[in-house]
Parts: C-alpha cells; sequence; structure tokens
C-alpha cells in the first residue's frame, strides 16, 4: 500500500472525514483508553514556524496513542539553518527517526515537496498563507457536533481572510460539505482570488453579493460576499441588487490579523474589528457559535469568554481528539471504510524555461534545491494553470511546445492539441527566442 499523506483537506473524501468525526467522538468519551494503538511509533514535529496548540495537541495525540516524539520546533537548532534542504530533512527524518512527520513550514507548498520525498506519512500542519487541513478538520468536527450537520449551515467568515491559511481550508472544505459561506473580511484583507478561483472551478461554488446589513458591526465595512454550492440559475432567483438577504447565521468563525505574512508587518490594523456581546445582539447571530482557531488578539472580547455560544476553548481541546484520529488512519492504527477521493489533477513538470508561479513565497521559488516548479492546468482555452505547490495562477503571455518548438499566444485554439507535458510558459516572445523557440505560423507577436 503507497504511503498516505495528509497535505490537504482534499486527500480525504467527505465520507472518510466523516468516519474520522466518529472516531475522534469516540476517542474523546475516554482519552486514556486507546494507548495500545501506535505503541512502538513516533511521530517527528518539524515546525520551522512557531505553534502551540497544532504542536502540542498532535504530541499529545501521539503520546494518548501510546507513541513516542520527537520534536525540532527551533529553527535555529535546526540543520536547516546550516543550509540544509527541506527534502534532505524529510529523507532523513523519515528514513529511520519517526513513523510520521507533522510539518509546519512558512512556504506555499511544502507540505507537498516533503510528501514527494518522504517514505513516511507527512501531515501539513500548515504551510504559509495556503492550507493548515488538520486545522480544517478540527473546525468542522466541531461543526459536526454543535449542529449535527455540515450540509446546509451559513458561516460567516470574518477577519483577515487574505493571508489565513486556516480560512482557505476552511472555505474549500465548506464547500465540498455544501455549506454556504458569508464573507465579511476586514477591509484590505479580502478572500484572495485565487482561492475564489479554485472554489468556483473545483467546487462549483458561485459567488454573490451578500446584503449583510442585519449582521451590525460584524459587516458595516465590509463588501461581503455569499459563497453557495450552486448552480447559476438557483442564483438568478435573487433578484434583489443588495444581494442575498442574511437571515441566519450557524456559526462565526474569526480570525486575528496574520501579521507574520502581511507585507508591510501588520501596520495600520489600528481597527481591527473586534467581536462582542453587542455585535452578536443582532438577530441573524443570536443563535450562532463563535469559533477562532486561537491564538487571539483582541479581535475577540474577553466578554465572550462565558457566553455559552462561544466554543473556541472547546475547539482547541477538540483537536486532541480529532488529531488522534488522523494520527491512527495514516499510521494504519485503524481503518477507513470509505473509499479514497478521486485522483488528483495530474501535475506536469516546468522542465523549460522561468519559473511562472508569481507567488515569491511558494516552496518553488524559497527551496533552492530539490524542486521542480510543477502545473495543473485550469482550462483549455484561453490556456491557464495553477502551480502545483501553492495554487496561485501562472502568470505568462506565450506558450511553447517542447514538441515542435513553436510558441502561441495564450488564447491560441492551437494550444488544445498540445500535450500537457510539452507546455512551456513564456513572458515575453524574446525569452522563448532565446530558448530556441519559433513563432508558431498563426502568429504569436516576437517582440
Amino acid at each position: 500500500m503507497s504511503t498516505r499523506h495528509l497535505v490537504s483537506i482534499d486527500d480525504l473524501s467527505l465520507a472518510q472525514i466523516r468516519e474520522l468525526f466518529v472516531f475522534a467522538r469516540d476517542f474523546a468519551a475516554d482519552l486514556r483508553a486507546h494507548a495500545h494503538l501506535c505503541r512502538g511509533m513516533i511521530s517527528a514535529s518539524l515546525f520551522f514556524e512557531p505553534s502551540t496548540r497544532t504542536r502540542l495537541s498532535f504530541e499529545s495525540a501521539m503520546l494518548r496513542l501510546g507513541g513516542g516524539v520527537i520534536t525540532a520546533a527551533d529553527i535555529r537548532t535546526m540543520s536547516s539553518s546550516k543550509g540544509e534542504s527541506l527534502a534532505d530533512t524529510i529523507r532523513v527524518v523519515g528514513g529511520g527517526y519517526s513513523d510520521v512527520i507533522v510539518l509546519r513550514h512558512s512556504s506555499e507548498g511544502a507540505a507537498r515537496l516533503a510528501s514527494q520525498y518522504s517514505p513516511v506519512p507527512v501531515i501539513n500542519a500548515g504551510d504559509g498563507s495556503h492550507e493548515h487541513p488538520t486545522q480544517t478538520l478540527c473546525d468542522l468536527y466541531n461543526l459536526w457536533l454543535e449542529r449535527g450537520e455540515i450540509e446546509g449551515l451559513d458561516i460567516v467568515l470574518s477577519g483577515d481572510l487574505r493571508y489565513s491559511r486556516t480560512i482557505h481550508s476552511f472555505a474549500y472544505a465548506l464547500a465540498r460539505f455544501g455549506a454556504n459561506v458569508i464573507c465579511c473580511p476586514q477591509p484590505g484583507f479580502e478572500m484572495p482570488d485565487y482561492v475564489l478561483q479554485r472554489l468556483r472551478e473545483e467546487f462549483g461554488v458561485e459567488p454573490q453579493r451578500a446584503d449583510v446589513s442585519r449582521l451590525g458591526d460584524i459587516a458595516s465595512q465590509s463588501d461581503a460576499l455569499y459563497l453557495t454550492p450552486q448552480k447559476p440559475h438557483q442564483l438568478s432567483l435573487f433578484t434583489d441588487t443588495r444581494g442575498r438577504d442574511i437571515e441566519r447565521v450557524d456559526a462565526l468563525y474569526m480570525t486575528r490579523p496574520q501579521t507574520e505574512r502581511h507585507p508591510d508587518g501588520g501596520r495600520g490594523l489600528d481597527n481591527y474589528l473586534q467581536i462582542g456581546k453587542r455585535q452578536l445582539s443582532a438577530e441573524p447571530l443570536k443563535q450562532a457559535v463563535v469559533m477562532h482557531p486561537l491564538p487571539r488578539r483582541d479581535e475577540l472580547s474577553e466578554d465572550l469568554d462565558s457566553d455559552p455560544r462561544s466554543i473556541y476553548f472547546k475547539q482547541a481541546a477538540r483537536g486532541v481528539p480529532i488529531r488522534m484520529a488522523i494520527l491512527a488512519y495514516l499510521t494504519g492504527a485503524i481503518s477507513l471504510k470509505a473509499e479514497q477521493p478521486a485522483r488528483e489533477l495530474q501535475a506536469h513538470p516546468v522542465s523549460l524555461g522561468q519559473n511562472p508561479c508569481p507567488n515569491a513565497t511558494c516552496i518553488s521559488r524559497t527551496e533552492a534545491r530539490h524542486v521542480m516548479p510543477r502545473y495543473r492546468l485550469a482550462s483549455r482555452h484561453p490556456l491557464r494553470a495553477h502551480c502545483a505547490y501553492c495554487s496561485h495562477e501562472l502568470q505568462f503571455q506565450l506558450v511553447g511546445s517542447s514538441d515542435t518548438r513553436e510558441f502561441f499566444p495564450r488564447d491560441s485554439i492551437e494550444l488544445r492539441k498540445l500535450r500537457p507535458e510539452s507546455l512551456v510558459f513564456f513572458s515575453t516572445a524574446a525569452e522563448a527566442l532565446t530558448l530556441g523557440f519559433s513563432p508558431a505560423a498563426a502568429g504569436a507577436p516576437t517582440t
């Protein structure tokens, strides 16, 4: 059996996720009753970024399963500070030191790269601003426990939606489960275009304006979006120019400003939204549970801590049993009856030309060795592609074929005929000519 990894929430089918929830609920009933499941196994915590809850909950989970833990939680004490590549670190740690690796890294796509070199399961504990699948599973598990189901729920995402990897993973998962997302961001920190694009292309989500006037202060400055996994003809039923009216919210998910990933270090956030009992007095929010991945700053008022709607400390505690289920599954200690999800889109190497990924913090740019840029096709006409590591849309103007050594405009119909693995991406014609490519007969620009 091939090694299982949890790099993205998409690595699990919905049926598998529901099975993990049942295991987690059983584990939570008596956290001390399962120490036989992973006896003799070792989990390695490789944290290139600071963490409290994620690292400690994973280590607690493995210890409660009867296994052991080794930890590298300070980059200054790791060989990467001496110039060792992530790929080499993974090969060493997975080559006899441990039975599973829990990785947190500042570069988007780092966990994907690690999974290509690791002989043992890799668990993505957060890769830059990209994804955080185990936090997503924890969040979904909390909704499942609190609401009994996820499909059809209306979830408000608020705060820093641009740089929060937790938000991105959560939005993808909610779309897969058929929940609705109301985006109420801090102004200037709206959901990234590449996330909205993926929601539309892969999950059939249709963004629509939302009338959030009834939500009060939470949405007073937001350019709110209503994201629902429905077909366009269904959305046409909502003709009010103000957008879809939000009558009831099942959960409010608040996030802190992700200042460690802000280009300016987080300056200018003096007016960051704060949620307290007054904000929750708005009629649609009166029955909403309040969630937060923690740590918090000032965005959650302490007067909410005693409010029965606030579940963020429960949310953190429930991270242990759900991570017990994840570790037990990936190490083979428990089995899931449900089938794996359909095979993901094939990733093709970028073997010629410059790296077309525009993301400066993608692992394909920050890792000097052992990384060949890879892409996945999003559409054939016009040709669009995403980085296979960080999911950003590739930037290019011309596309060549390594088979014919010709290049075409990106909107050329001829590109439909080319093999995906032969595609070469160029920013300018000069770049293509330098690499020995010629304009196709159909006529590509040469300057």
